[in-house]
């Protein structure tokens, strides 16, 4: 389970430069995991067959029950069968193999004969979990159910005993009520698994080597709802609160372990969709290196074919919630163009683009007038249409991979499913040596449980 949850983040934390930056980390994001879980009604029954097995119940006396003269050994002989019905209930039957000896005379001269029959014993078992995370069921008796009525054959007379046997069942299965709901409370515990994956998350993790880049989840609260019991499938949501950060050049201070798992809180709904929001980190330097390629010798043609402006140099930085990109022309015009605007996402493109620009020009060879406008109307134009850092090939590989890695057995008996429904850029902040994309991604996930060894 560590290496999904790694996973999880992993696609999106793409440190796409290389040039080094302060050790920051990008801004602390609160994200909800809900996840639905499915436990195979079979794994119930395992665990009820792995408790109630062999000798149930033997009776080995002639003489108690006002001395009844009958004895009597119940075994289990075969598997226990549940099936699901209405209302969040099970019906359990018990097949049971029962031999029975039943004396017959008087004034102490007796005479012996024993037979063999089944029966099945039900039972009705309601399901739910206990904020503890333990499965809780809530078993009632509900009668038998005869296969062949058992008969003692005493010369020519038939004398059915079963009676007798209810009697020393009605008892039992009482009792049996307590041991299934004790065995199913005792052996059927999620902690375990729960309190592990919730230390992994604590943890931070490199997720980049070549970047050096880290991963910090911080969970703040567990929620789960009811348990339904659907056909085959007993099933639920869990939701995960936590903050999620990345940092660049150190192994940020992990979160303290715990050695307890708390209690989740009871919630009435989760969605089955959730929503991640992760960050990527883009420096100034990449941008400048992604403009430099585009732009670098690019010409401007004026008022004719030998009146042009070239671009010889072009660098971005930051100002305030705004890039300025620092161009240098030759030509026509030689000096220092300033182009201020604010990043956003295209999703037509796939490209973080720059929008609502402004132009200061510096330099001595000033243009005329109508020259001037001309070029700033053209490279502002170049710059807002042309410039863009692609985002494409990351957004498919992340989705690749998710959907690989949403459809895996990750621990013998968990299986995980699930579908990547949409990821893009939402926010864009900007800080000294970088800009933070927040990437949003919808997606569901389904756990089943099944074939697990509690």
């Amino acid at each position: 389970m560590r290496k999904l949850l790694a996973f999880l983040f992993l696609v999106f934390l793409v440190q796409i430069s290389k040039a080094q930056i302060d050790a920051s980390p990008s801004p602390k994001l609160k994200t909800q995991l809900t996840v639905p879980v499915s436990i195979s009604v079979s794994e119930i029954n395992s665990l009820i067959n792995r408790t109630v097995s062999g000798l149930i119940f033997e009776d080995d006396s002639f003489t108690d029950n006002n001395n009844d003269q009958f004895k009597v050994k119940v075994f289990k002989s075969s598997d226990i069968v549940l099936t699901a019905l209405k209302d969040n209930r099970m019906l359990i039957e018990v097949p049971l193999k029962i031999w029975a000896v039943k004396g017959y005379g008087a004034f102490g001269h007796y005479v012996y004969q024993e037979t063999e029959f089944g029966v099945k014993m039900k039972f009705i078992s309601a399901i739910s979990m206990n904020t503890d995370w333990k499965l809780v069921s809530n078993t009632s008796a509900a009668g038998f159910e005869w296969i062949v009525k058992p008969v003692l054959v005493f010369t020519k007379i038939n004398i059915p005993i079963a009676p007798l046997v209810e009697s020393s069942l009605v008892e039992q299965q009482k009792n049996f009520t307590g041991i299934i709901d004790r065995q199913i409370s005792d052996s059927f515990d999620l902690k375990p698994y729960l309190l592990d994956i919730w230390n992994q998350f604590a943890m931070p993790f490199q997720v980049s080597e070549e970047y050096n880049t880290w991963l910090k989840l911080t969970p703040v609260s567990i929620g789960m709802t009811p348990v339904k019991l659907y056909s085959d499938w007993i099933k639920t949501t869990i939701g995960i609160d936590l903050y999620s950060e990345s940092f660049v050049g150190k192994i940020p201070a992990p979160s303290p372990l715990i050695f307890n798992f708390p209690n989740f809180q009871k919630q009435d709904t989760l969605p089955a969709d959730f929503k991640l929001q992760t960050t990527i980190q883009i420096s100034y330097d990449t941008m400048t290196e992604i403009a430099r390629k585009q732009f670098l010798g690019y010409e401007f043609e004026m008022t004719s074919k030998k009146n042009k402006v070239k671009i010889e140099d072009i660098s971005l930085y930051p100002d305030k919630q705004s890039i300025t990109m620092e161009i240098r022309t030759s030509g026509e015009l030689n000096g220092t163009v300033l182009l201020n605007g604010y990043p956003y996402y295209d999703e037509t493109s796939h490209q973080i683009k720059i929008k609502d620009t402004e132009l200061h020009v510096k330099t001595k060879n000033l243009l005329q007038k109508t020259a001037l406008l001309l070029f700033k109307g053209k490279i502002k134009r170049t710059i807002e249409n042309d410039y863009g850092v692609p985002l494409k090939d990351i957004e498919d590989n992340s989705k690749k991979s998710l959907l690989e890695n949403f459809n895996k057995e990750y621990h013998p008996g968990i299986f995980l499913s699930g579908r990547v429904l949409d990821l893009k850029p939402s926010q864009i902040f900007l800080f000294n040596n970088f800009i933070t994309v927040v990437i949003d991604t919808k997606a569901n996930l389904k756990l089943n449980i099944q074939e697990l060894k509690f």
